[in-house]
């Protein structure tokens, strides 16, 4: 993999809300680059700045101070066009809570960011085939999300987040609401998109479990990165 290449980087960032005439800091100061094909881990108790971090990158928060770029642009004077158009070409999110659509069925969740980019026919057809088998889920296409278990669920959550091909990918608690077997077999499928694609993973997690497949660990505290753990080289068949 191409260390080279920055993908995400943070310079002093921080984030301050103002809530019921308190100061809360989420974010203090944070400095950190993560290069491409990196996937790397966040863990902390709640309140750490952990989702915060991740709301950042993904630009559905912006910070108070500090400059945050994405594959070397900083995104200081981005407006929210700007944000829009990085999370549908360089960005996909994986939520905790899935957030699928009720009244769609897999397939077209799946394809709902590519229409959104304006996509239509057969390039779109064929490219949810392709993300749906690698997520195994090619048999439960019809199937509207009421139909299909949690871990299902999420597997097709990570399709969606992945069908536009996004350098980037944040996962923000993706098996908090699954059982341990489900939630190992999601964090195998973000650790294959690494391998297979060099995707850049930025994932947020309770679990140390989880924690195991990155390269490498951040431990947070008080809306700052205190620790840094490498892993060796890890390999997971999704």
């Amino acid at each position: 993999m191409d260390k080279s290449i920055t993908m995400v980087r943070l310079d002093q960032v921080s984030k301050v809300y103002e809530r019921g005439g308190a100061t809360i800091t989420g974010l203090d100061r944070v400095s950190l680059e993560v290069a491409k094909g990196d996937f790397c881990a966040f863990i902390g108790p709640s309140g750490c700045g952990k989702s915060t971090l991740l709301n950042l990158v993904g630009g559905l928060d912006v910070p108070t101070s500090g400059d945050l770029s994405l594959g070397g642009q900083s995104t200081g004077r981005f407006t929210s066009d700007d944000w829009t158009r990085i999370r549908r070409e360089t960005v996909g999110i994986v939520f905790q809570a899935f957030h699928l659509i009720p009244g769609l069925t897999a397939a077209e969740n799946v394809a709902f960011p590519l229409l959104l980019r304006g996509e239509r026919g057969a390039s779109v057809q064929a490219r949810v085939d392709e993300v749906l088998e690698l997520v195994a889920m090619t048999q439960r296409r019809h199937h509207r999300p009421s139909e299909l278990s949690g871990g299902e669920q999420q597997r097709v959550a990570v399709a969606r987040a992945i069908v536009h091909e996004p350098q980037i990918l944040l996962a923000d608690e993706p098996t908090g609401n699954l059982d341990s077997q489900h939630g190992a077999e999601i964090i195998a499928l973000l650790r294959s998109l690494v391998q297979r694609f060099r995707q850049t993973v930025l994932l947020v997690t309770h679990s140390a479990a989880a924690a195991e497949a990155a390269d490498y660990v951040w431990e947070m505290k008080d809306g700052q990165l205190v620790t840094r753990t490498q892993h060796g080289p890890v390999t997971v068949v999704a």
